[in-house]
């Protein structure tokens, strides 16, 4: 084993959207850390990070190759998030790593599964150096004894952790833009879920789900890993067929009815992080957002002189006008999630979903996002689902629906908000 004061030694790396965290990363594994990390040169690492665990997937899906999940039956995909993580984390220890990079490790897990894995992590760090990359302040482990900050490619020591700083306060907005047309649809209830239950296999998911979401109503979903988030929203987007045969009402019409996904998803906006992959092309900011008003993949018509203003007065509001010409894929991570959100709500729909919007921000990015999501569910009559495992400062939905785990389902209740 290395000498015991590289085992002492744990880092936290704070990291905003202008951080070139991968090029940290690679530095360090690589063995050409920066000057003040000088003693993980030529050591042995590893690293915990979200990119890791889809790579796995992909082997595992491509290859029917089983890495972290050999000695079970279930596939990695089918596991809930902290249970992927802890078995990425159980794999990387077993191949005995004098440091471990965990990036963000915290990121789509809910409160109990981020405990469990602090404890893990804290029974390594006696004999294994940890590098924290972090985004939200709040997420430091409490064994951490050196502090850093990325700024590009630039490392700058502290001797405290970071500390909030004034513009990290939700800040304030104008008004949201009206949308060009407005939806011919009268009754309050957009969703309406009885009794809905769903089984896959053996394993019951859902128990007796009722959930009702009306017009203007801001929604937050929560509940742990594995509880039938993505499940219940999946139905109510079309793309899960457990819908069918059920009391499951979108927008007015029995799940099964006769109406298309298409039908569904044109009334709908729907953002989770994942979706910015699919932009790879050269898409403007302007036509990136009027690409909402078309649920298009990037912008393959003239747009329209209404269409070009309404682009503009969303710019402005977040504030990214003066570069509404730059290319989607040369923003910050904090300005993609915006254009993204503003790209889902520019139809102002019926009902608009965000999908754990926030992970991966840095706290300034999340409390501007958290401040827009807030303006358009003041403003508007869209209904809201604002999906998060991480109770964000500022949020303020009028409900918080609650999937319950047991034995034979989720159950689903209605909390204070």
């Amino acid at each position: 084993m290395n000498p015991t004061s590289v085992k002492k030694e744990h880092w936290a790396i704070f990291i905003d959207n202008t951080s070139d965290k991968t090029h940290f990363i690679e530095s360090v594994l690589d063995g050409n850390p920066p000057t003040d990390l000088f003693r993980l040169k030529g050591r042995k690492g590893a690293l915990f990070s979200k990119l890791a665990l889809e790579r796995f997937k992909v082997e595992e899906d491509r290859h029917d190759i089983k890495v972290l999940t050999k000695n079970i039956s279930q596939s990695l995909r089918s596991l809930s998030s902290g249970e992927q993580k802890k078995a990425l984390l159980k794999y990387i220890l077993n191949d005995i790593p004098d440091f471990v990079i965990l990036d963000n490790p915290f990121d789509n897990l809910d409160t109990e599964s981020q405990e469990e894995l602090v404890k893990l992590i804290k029974k390594i760090s006696s004999d294994t150096t940890v590098v924290q990359i972090l985004s939200r302040k709040k997420d430091l482990l409490p064994f951490i004894t050196h502090y850093a900050s990325l700024k590009k490619r630039d490392v700058q020591i502290h001797e405290n952790p970071v500390p909030l700083s004034p513009n990290e306060s939700i800040p304030s907005l104008a008004g949201i833009p009206l949308p060009l047309h407005e939806w011919e649809y009268s009754p309050r209830t957009l969703v309406d879920l009885k009794k809905v239950t769903v089984r896959f296999g053996d394993k019951m998911v859902l128990d007796a789900i009722d959930w009702r979401i009306q017009k203007g109503e801001f929604w937050q979903l929560i509940g742990k890993n594995g509880s039938g988030k993505t499940t219940m929203l999946s139905m109510i987007t079309g793309e899960n067929p457990k819908g069918y045969g059920q009391e499951l009402y979108i927008f007015g019409h029995k799940k099964g009815s006769g109406e298309s996904v298409w039908e569904l998803k044109e009334k709908m906006g729907y953002f989770t992080p994942t979706m910015t992959d699919k932009f790879t092309g050269y898409h403007t900011l302007e036509h990136m957002i009027i690409s909402g008003l078309t649920d298009s993949i990037g912008l393959y018509t003239k747009p329209t002189e209404a269409q070009l203003r309404l682009a503009s007065e969303w710019l402005r509001l977040i504030g990214l006008w003066d570069i509404k010409d730059t290319h989607f894929h040369n923003l910050t991570m904090g300005q993609q999630r915006l254009i993204m959100t503003v790209r889902a709500m520019v139809k102002h729909p019926l009902l608009l979903i965000l999908d754990e919007p926030t992970a991966g921000l840095d706290d300034t990015s999340a409390n501007l996002l958290v401040a827009l999501v807030n303006k358009m569910a003041k403003e508007s009559d869209t209904g809201i689902i604002f999906v998060s495992h991480r109770k964000e400062p500022g949020l303020n939905p009028d409900f918080v629906y609650e999937l319950k785990m047991t034995p034979q389902g989720s159950q689903g209740r209605k909390k204070p908000s």
